[in-house]
């Protein structure tokens, strides 16, 4: 068992089963025994990679992607470079490095990351120098807004919904024997289709971050990207934990493996579009080969970096990262849409009430 086991069943045995966002909650950040908050995951060393852990070209294309942006919506200045969920600082290091070619841009950001972990804020400080922190969305300053986000929505906590005999219930996590285990609470009044068994996801903290960044990008202009494994109206159980590289059982050893969930993108287009921006959904290969991944894993081979071109179909292919990623982008209404999402010539925007 682990400290964190602990603390949890004590909270069961006091005040009954918790859900599977409040296990999140503390398996992932409570501030002593929580999983970001006593080590660094990342990398081949850690428990899962990234894409940005996996080439340079991940950040510098989505770097060049909102220096695009900024100028087709005329360079403001000052702007917010904004990350949640920032990691080791990798993707944001390689985005500026890239965005340093982009006249006046360097000069007119204002860096700012969003992240919980006292640990990784260390990490992210020693690796990009001078950088305000923010513990959420809502401390983001009042001004244009270029945004990037990836794998953070899907370690947002989730309830789960099953389906039963008399109707939807919520699964709940308790206490078997010595160990954690699921269960299901009362028969909710839940008007939702779906048939015995089965099990839908939701994330109210996901839509609030999504619909607090849509009021800022409307109001003040920029762009924001969210990349993360997920589909749109996803349905089904997709709680899943991480340790070491390889799937692990979720409730084994709370507090030591990586605990996420596939993102429903269909919610999130909807909390965008109400706060008034457009909308616009692709995969990770499609917005990537848009933005030139081929041609600049082909300049960085010949500059002498041999692999180069396995790490661009690594992010890439359909049948590696590629499809299973997802690329959410929001923008002002009246601006020019991001590249990669030019409505004339592909169908990257969509229809978020659809």
């Amino acid at each position: 068992m682990t400290p964190l086991f602990d603390l949890i069943a004590d909270e069961i045995r006091r005040s009954g089963p918790v859900s599977v966002a409040r296990y999140m909650g503390l398996c992932l950040l409570h501030p002593d025994h929580g999983y970001y908050a006593t080590r660094d995951p990342f990398g081949a060393s850690g428990d899962f990679t990234t894409a940005p852990e996996i080439s340079q070209i991940f950040g510098e294309l989505l770097g060049l992607f909102l220096g695009q942006a900024w100028l087709d919506q005329n360079a403001p200045a000052p702007f917010t470079l904004a990350e949640i969920g920032p990691g080791r600082g990798t993707l944001m290091a390689d985005m500026r490095r890239a965005m340093s070619v982009v006249p006046g841009m360097a000069d007119a950001a204002r860096l700012h990351l969003v992240e919980a972990s006292p640990h990784l804020r260390r990490i992210q400080s020693a690796k990009l120098g001078r950088v305000v922190h923010l513990d959420s969305v809502d401390a983001l300053p009042d001004q244009p807004l270029f945004l990037v986000a990836n794998e953070f929505l899907d370690a947002l906590p989730i309830r789960q919904f099953q389906k039963t005999p008399n109707g939807w219930s919520e699964r709940l996590i308790g206490i078997s024997g010595d160990s954690l285990a699921f269960g299901l609470g009362p028969v909710m009044d839940l008007d939702l289709p779906g048939q015995e068994g089965e099990v839908i996801e939701r994330c109210a903290p996901a839509g609030a971050i999504i619909g607090e960044v849509g009021r800022r990008i409307c109001e003040s202009g920029g762009v924001a990207v969210f990349i993360d494994y997920g589909g749109w109206n996803g349905r089904g159980d997709t709680f899943q934990a991480l340790a070491g590289h390889k799937p692990v059982d979720p409730l084994a050893r709370p507090g030591e493996a990586d605990l996420t969930a596939h993102v429903d993108f269909a919610p999130l287009a909807l909390a965008a579009s109400r706060a008034g921006c457009e909308v616009g959904y692709t995969t990770q290969g499609a917005l990537l080969r848009g933005l030139g991944v081929d041609a600049r894993a082909a300049r960085l081979t010949a500059a002498g970096d041999k692999g180069a071109i396995a790490a661009a179909r690594r992010l890439t292919r359909d049948d590696e990262m590629g499809e299973l990623f997802k690329v959410l982008a929001i923008w002002p209404r009246g601006a020019p849409a991001p590249a990669g999402f030019d409505v004339s010539r592909n169908t990257g925007k969509v229809d978020a009430d659809r």
